[in-house]
């Protein structure tokens, strides 16, 4: 129970930080309900959540802009979410610049997608920077909501906190595990993207 306490302690802010950065709805909400247990503050969870979210969208963003259709090609398997994720920009571009963080099944293609896009770098920004504030905030407070809520249904919650914690925490790890193995096995089921045959290289030079 104290290693759940200290390592939350110690480390909390920094793994928000990193779990945002790369995608983190759950991180952030368990960071909420770890603040209303009084493990860390929730000024500051919001506060690591927008940094790590302004910051990984702004990194994916970057590269799409020089490495967006290699990435692409090589992800077959992403095309149908990028084609509608490309589709909803061009329909509503600030809207979908201010709600792709609540997308669930574009969210992780939509930085590639407006990478790729007219959108320019200056607007994208300052949409993003907003759009993040918004969703930091939104998820923390739900976490920190939802401890007061189970501690309303369940009563003296601080004997069950750290069992609770700890399900939360290896329910993270495997989910993003279960991610992690199945991306690369989408992988070594698409294979390498084809390489073009003779002809296909005579008719590029033809032209």
């Amino acid at each position: 129970m104290e290693t759940i306490a200290h390592l939350i302690d110690q480390f909390g802010y920094w793994a928000i930080l990193a779990g945002t950065f790369l995608e983190g709805e759950t991180i952030l909400v368990l960071a909420g309900f770890a603040a209303h247990q009084g493990y860390l503050r929730l000024d500051l969870v919001i506060l690591a959540a927008f940094i790590g979210s302004v910051s990984g969208d702004q990194l994916w963003f970057a590269l799409s802009r020089h490495h967006g259709k290699r990435w692409l090609a090589r992800r077959p398997g992403l095309a149908a979410r990028f084609a509608l994720a490309t589709r909803w920009l061009e329909r509503r571009p600030t809207l979908f610049l201010l709600g792709f963080r609540f997308l669930y099944g574009i969210r992780s293609v939509a930085p590639w997608a407006i990478g790729l896009s007219n959108v320019p770098a200056r607007r994208f920004i300052i949409l993003n920077v907003i759009a993040a504030a918004i969703w930091a905030a939104s998820f923390g407070t739900i976490g920190y909501l939802f401890g007061a809520a189970v501690e309303s249904m369940i009563g003296k919650l601080q004997q069950i906190e750290h069992r609770l914690l700890a399900a939360v925490v290896l329910g993270i790890v495997f989910v993003a595990l279960a991610r992690w193995i199945g991306q690369r096995l989408n992988r070594k089921v698409a294979g390498p993207p084809p390489a073009a045959s003779g002809s296909d290289r005579d008719l590029e030079q033809d032209r």
